[in-house]
């Protein structure tokens, strides 16, 4: 791992040296601006794409975008180029052989009004938090204050239809089942999304029924994560800093210089985060007259670093890439955790311990992918190859000391564990797509992709022994488990524009060959299995304001390695985690009606949603010989069915609004197992974000978020709602600002929820410190 992380820094310091040496040598850039005007209401046309392009490249040069008053400006080498204007609604403006030798105006700029397109059709500016599109949202992180300091986890948090629970797992309209992608790719570093950095990120792309060039993999859809790559022309440079409650910190800096042929750029990002809090079980199991209580303190420290690094190489029409992401972290966590068995008839204490685990973690991950892309006179034809490789370490010591009748630790333990859990994954990606036109309103796209995944894990449990003073492992709880899967895939879509309608077929295949290796007991299994996926997306545009869409996918969840693996976590030795080797792969059927609305400076989305699950996949709880045991089962079956509005509207000039709610129904059918696992609900959820624009160059944002109790097979998640507040000054010609940010106000944001069933009744309650205050600030070269 050394090796890695010695490469790793060296990339990023020749990246950063590199592209100061450009910077000494770079030709002064010329500005071309000018203003965008609507030809029937010669009104300005706000947040249109400017680009300019060169010679026979079909990628453009330089950018920009139109403000609120039209204007534009971009800089630019001397030359001669072919000036594009473009916006969804409005006719595309190419202007060829714009000389620019010095400083242009191009004055006054005339867009006629057209009709909506496929896939693009609500708020287009990149500007805006969040954008709708046929396939879901665009979420622009830069955009909601509250991410400032955070994680890809904090902007989750505060996106439609996604809730984020305690362990940090994620769920999408009511679904924990999502694939999430780091540039449209399968990543190993997606495993823990909260080392990824919130200012290492461009966009989110939430994608709630993917087509068929997507992986069928997951319930609930794909989240894909676009990191930040830079590509404005010249040398740019951000850098910024935080600081918080209890010593919170980040640091980042962002670089890239680009020239005509090619785009070299680089990242890092120094996080460390404190954190305390409290957790609360309890536990009755009735027959047996005992009343459990389990109360849990935490405190954690965690430090990191982020890279990202890369380059983009662009001879004639061919575009070559490398990307790179390396990350490594240390956890150092302290939880004390406090059990007290009575009981219930008669109050008396049956047993009372306390059990001290001080745990040490380290994560290592490196991502590479090499990208090649050829584009052709005809822009709508294009050819694009990926191989991409990622690997993840984690490591983790666990020292137990375990203190019996006594409340508070304060002697030498009575008991001791010792625990070292060695966690490998690897991920292979190699992937080929073709797009070809096969007419002015038809066109087809194929490709193949090999997803290889490796997963090896070892766990050492050992007992302290008080005669011979030695720990001696416990071969009934250590173990060393191996999953290996391939995934191979074939697709083929076609789409057709006519008149008023956008329609998108396509097909997809998968082979799925995967094997566990249990090394304790030599046991194998071996499981292979052939789908087809077929996907459908139409859109109808009633008018220039209105457009109905409808989509469909068939889609598979297939269970993980962490929920085949049978042996037990004793972490808590009253509440054992196990998996279940004999899991089957859930399959879905996913619809989805929606109708698109917008007028000037607003839009509003509504959708409906309808997904059916057979084999759906849940933790049942058993409890036996006084502990409870928590496995994955095979359920029969279960439906979920909702509706989500979101909303984005510019009320005025100094205020602007974005919100959405989500409801919906779920009916889980765990009759197979027994008919106390079976539960049906609603749950919904909102997010309202307002942006107050004050004088001075102040905003103010206001964040809430709400979601409601939530129902699983076998008890429901209780209510959780929190707000957040940031104001931000901007400096020096809006190239740096300084924020104050309070997240979770008035301290509402925990985590609880309970179950019950014939034989035990559970609740729990677990609140970190939310209510923290972050100091900011941020500039631009």
């Amino acid at each position: 791992m050394n090796i890695l992380i010695k490469y790793s820094i060296f990339t990023f310091i020749l990246l950063f040296f590199s592209a100061n040496t450009f910077a000494q040598y770079d030709i002064e850039l010329l500005t071309v601006s000018g203003k965008v005007l609507d030809e029937k209401t010669n009104q300005p046309v706000s947040f249109l794409q400017v680009a300019a392009f060169t010679g026979e490249q079909t990628t453009p040069l330089v950018s920009a975008e139109t403000d609120l008053d039209g204007n534009f400006s971009m800089k630019i080498y001397t030359g001669t180029y072919t000036i594009k204007f473009f916006l969804l609604g409005y006719e595309d403006l190419v202007i060829p052989n714009v000389i620019v030798d010095s400083d242009v105006d191009m004055g006054e700029i005339e867009l006629a009004d057209e009709s909506m397109q496929l896939g693009e059709v609500v708020v287009q500016s990149s500007k805006l938090q969040m954008r709708t599109n046929v396939e879901g949202l665009t979420i622009n992180p830069d955009q909601n204050l509250s991410n400032l300091g955070g994680t890809l986890l904090d902007i989750l948090r505060n996106t439609p239809s996604v809730s984020v629970s305690d362990d940090g797992s994620v769920s999408l309209r009511g679904s924990s089942g999502t694939n999430v992608l780091i540039n449209g790719r399968n990543s190993s570093l997606t495993q823990n999304l909260e080392r990824i950095p919130a200012s290492a990120i461009e966009q989110i792309k939430i994608i709630n029924n993917p087509n068929a060039r997507y992986d069928a993999e997951a319930e609930a859809g794909i989240i894909d994560i676009i990191l930040k790559k830079g590509d404005n022309l010249g040398t740019n440079a951000n850098i910024d800093a935080l600081y918080g409650t209890r010593g919170r910190m980040n640091l980042g800096a962002q670089l890239n210089h680009r020239a005509i042929e090619f785009n070299i750029y680089g990242g890092y990002n120094l996080r460390r985060w404190l954190n305390v809090g409290t957790r609360v079980r309890d536990r009755e199991i009735f027959g047996e007259g005992e009343f459990l209580r389990q109360e849990t303190a935490n405190k954690s420290d965690n430090l990191g670093h982020n890279f990202t690094y890369g380059g983009d190489y662009y001879f004639g029409k061919n575009i070559l890439s490398y990307e790179g992401v390396y990350n490594t972290s240390l956890d150092n966590d302290l939880n004390t955790l406090y059990s007290r068995l009575t009981s219930l008839e008669s109050g008396e204490l049956l047993q009372e311990y306390v059990r001290r685990n001080t745990e040490s973690e380290t994560d290592d991950g490196l991502d590479n992918a090499l990208i090649y892309e050829r584009t052709f006179d005809n822009k709508e034809r294009s050819f694009k190859m990926m191989a991409s490789q990622s690997y993840t370490n984690q490591y983790k010591t666990q020292q137990i000391d375990i203190f019996r009748d006594v409340q508070i630790p304060g002697f030498d333990p009575e008991g001791q564990e010792r625990a070292f859990t060695d966690e490998k994954r690897f991920n292979y990606i190699f992937q080929g797509d073709y797009i070809h036109p096969i007419n002015e309103s038809m066109k087809m796209e194929a490709g193949l992709k090999s997803n290889i995944r490796n997963f090896e894990y070892d766990y050492d449990f050992a007992r302290f022994n008080e005669p011979g003073q030695i720990f001696e492992e416990d071969p009934a709880i250590s173990n060393r488990f191996d999953y290996r899967d391939r995934i191979h895939a074939a697709y083929v879509i076609l789409a057709r524009t006519s008149g008023k309608w956008d329609i998108t077929a396509g097909l997809r295949g998968e082979l799925t060959n995967f094997e566990t290796y249990l090394h304790n007991t030599d046991q194998r299994n071996t499981q292979s299995y052939f789908n087809l996926f077929p996907s459908l997306q139409t859109l109808y545009r009633l008018n220039d304001k209105h457009a109905a869409k409808f989509t469909y996918s068939r889609r598979i969840d297939r269970p993980t390695a962490w929920r085949l693996n049978p042996f037990p976590d004793i972490t808590d030795s009253l509440n054992v985690r196990r998996g279940n080797p004999n899991l089957q792969p859930e399959l879905i059927n996913s619809l989805e009606l929606g109708h698109i609305f917008e007028v000037d400076k607003a839009s509003f989305t509504t959708n409906f949603f309808y997904r059916q699950v057979n084999g759906q996949l849940d933790f049942i709880t058993y409890v036996e010989d006084g502990i409870s045991y928590s496995q994955p089962e095979n359920l029969n079956s279960a439906e979920s069915y909702g509706v989500e509005a979101i909303g984005v509207s510019e009320f005025a000039s100094w205020i602007t609004l974005t919100g959405s709610a989500t409801a919906f129904m779920i009916d889980v059918d765990g009759s197979n197992i027994s008919d106390e696992f079976v539960n049906s609900g609603v749950a919904f959820n909102t997010k309202i974000t307002s942006d107050f624009r004050l004088p001075l160059g102040f905003t103010l944002q206001l964040v809430f978020n709400y979601d409601s109790p939530e129902i699983e097979a076998q008890g429901k998640d209780l209510e959780q709602y929190f707000m957040d507040a940031s104001i931000q000054k901007t400096l020096f010609n809006k190239k740096a600002s300084v924020s104050l940010s309070v997240r979770d106000i008035f301290d509402t944001r925990r985590f609880a929820g309970n179950s019950l069933t014939d034989t035990f009744s559970h609740t729990f309650y677990s609140k970190r410190e939310t209510r923290i205050f972050l100091l900011s600030a941020k500039y631009s070269i």
